[in-house]
């Protein structure tokens, strides 16, 4: 009599949206150099020097909040046709391979245009400085779909799936893809710290 063992295995795993993480950090830098009555140098120094709260409020606040650079718009994300949404450092508004946007070409679609976020005066308490929007942005959505995260334009236009301007900021839900159906009110809000 022959025995036989026969061992089967099989395993899976699922990695979905590990999220992102990045810094927002401001570092000047001072270079000294004196000059004699002759010209010949006398003595050189650096400094490396911190970007005080005040500094950081106008540098966050005049970016986000001043129209002469355009429009600064918030589009919502969708994964492209893959399981995962990915957002890269190299992403512009014009490539961004990992992700589209959703909204016209891509489901779910919303009512209007790209949204335009109201933000505050950027405050500081103690070394962290942040701005964030004074209302939330507001999504109704008009068809059914998937959202996997939101985006910021600068100085681009409000049409949904146009290429201009700068892609500011992007990211996607940590748990996954949300499910939206139309009727639904999708309500973001953002805040940006250093």
């Amino acid at each position: 009599m022959e025995h036989f063992n026969l061992l089967d295995s099989c395993d899976a795993s699922i990695t979905r949206g590990g999220g992102h993480s990045d810094a927002l950090s401001f570092k000047g830098y001072y270079k000294f150099t004196c000059l004699d009555a002759s010209g010949a140098v006398k003595w050189e120094d650096d400094i490396y020097n911190m970007v005080v709260n005040t500094g950081k409020q106008t540098i966050m606040t005049g970016y986000l909040t001043n129209a002469a650079q355009g429009a600064v718009v918030m589009g919502l994300v969708g994964n492209n046709g893959s399981s995962t949404t990915t957002i890269a450092l190299t992403d512009t508004q014009a490539s961004h391979t990992g992700w589209y946007e959703v909204g016209a070409a891509n489901a779910p679609a919303y009512s209007g245009t790209r949204k335009t976020p109201s933000f505050g005066t950027a405050t500081s308490s103690g070394s962290t400085t942040t701005i964030a929007t004074s209302a939330t942005v507001t999504f109704s959505m008009t068809s059914s779909g998937t959202v996997t995260g939101a985006f910021i334009n600068v100085g681009g236009t409000s049409a949904i799936d146009n290429t201009t301007g700068t892609l500011f900021s992007a990211g996607t839900f940590t748990g996954g893809s949300k499910s939206v159906n139309s009727g639904d009110t999708l309500n973001v809000s953002y805040q940006l710290s250093c």
